[in-house]
């Protein structure tokens, strides 16, 4: 789940799952582990270009919020309100999305529902590696065919990592970390992304919190792939790291302008394993649908921020919705 991970913890674009909605929801918490993941015994001179390109010190320097209207639906019955709203998990700049229908929005509301909560960096940096490292006593490159393996030697040595920097761990975390590189590179901060602040401003106002998933349960998607599909996974991450600083702009672009079809199109476009989307994206969708039709029985008013990915286009949480009979209504 982030997916997101996370908060999932856990975006697609023209270079196909590279970019997912999993991917940058997941990649607070990637980016984390590269900064705060400890070396194991022979190890240090692998991880210690990862930590380097996640720390460089930069001077602060203030910048006005960027203006944004991103997209909000809600859901509702005679004693229920429930807003839908699609966030990104990161963002190279600060940007003004509370404002306007948004705000009206949270603040009536009474709990802020996400793909998950957080509470200890240090247990799910545990929760990863524990599903992320590889048990068939073969490195990552060793498993990789001769073609792929070329393809991924050069991406590593083009980021500034060693090659071997990764060859302990699974074919999803190894694309979960190449991904979160070249985005550190490019100013890209979880602390700019509309988790971080939705977070600050629940704790503000003193909302009570729910997530829809575990971090846990969002890394076993990952984890649970077949080898095939991670490796195919893999290896459209390496297709797309020459553009993902493009595809990426024309993203936020489109999150930021509330143009949600176009955003649907650049995350599914090129998609090659509908098996990593089935898992990823449509199965969770269903399921989060199937929660908030049941939440419509409880009264009160909820505020739900989730990636954006997964309200838009086929098989977003408001088709699934739509398909249980519950409409939807776009506020923004």
């Amino acid at each position: 789940m982030s997916v997101t991970v996370m908060p999932m913890i856990i975006s697609r674009t023209k270079a196909r799952l590279g970019i997912s909605a999993c991917i940058l929801t997941l990649f607070g918490a990637t980016s984390l582990l590269a900064r705060e993941a400890p070396a194991t015994p022979g190890e240090g001179s692998a991880n210690a270009p990862v930590a380097a390109a996640a720390t460089s010190p930069q001077a602060p320097v203030a910048v006005k919020p960027v203006p944004a209207t991103p997209g909000l639906w809600k859901i509702a019955d005679d004693d229920t309100t429930i807003y839908l709203f699609g966030t990104i998990h990161i963002l190279p700049e600060a940007t003004d999305w509370y404002s306007g229908p948004v705000a009206k929005a949270f603040n009536s509301s009474k709990l802020l529902v996400t793909e998950a909560i957080i509470d200890s960096p240090a247990d799910l940096q545990k929760e990863f590696l524990t599903k992320a490292v590889r048990t068939d006593g073969k490195t990552l490159r060793e498993a990789l065919p001769e073609k792929e393996r070329s393809a991924y030697e050069k991406a590593m040595t083009d980021l500034g990592v060693p090659v071997n920097a990764f060859d302990r761990f699974e074919p999803w975390y190894a694309a979960l970390l190449l991904s979160s590189l070249p985005m550190q590179k490019a100013g890209y901060k979880s602390e700019n992304g509309v988790e971080s602040q939705i977070e600050a401003l629940a704790k503000e106002h003193g909302l009570a919190r729910e997530a829809l998933e575990t971090a846990a349960y969002q890394i076993d998607l990952f984890d649970s792939l077949p080898a095939d599909a991670q490796e195919n996974y893999l290896g459209e991450v390496l297709d797309q790291l020459p553009t993902m600083r493009d595809d990426l702009a024309r993203l936020i672009a489109a999150w930021k302008a509330g143009r949600a079809e176009e955003l649907a199109e650049i995350l599914n476009a090129g998609e090659t394993d509908k098996r990593v989307r089935q898992v990823l994206l449509t199965n969770r969708n269903a399921a989060w649908a199937k929660w908030l039709k049941a939440r419509l029985d409880e009264p009160g008013t909820v505020f739900v921020a989730v990636g954006a990915g997964h309200l838009a286009g086929e098989d977003s949480v408001q088709e699934q919705l739509a398909a249980q009979g519950v409409p939807s209504t776009r506020l923004q």
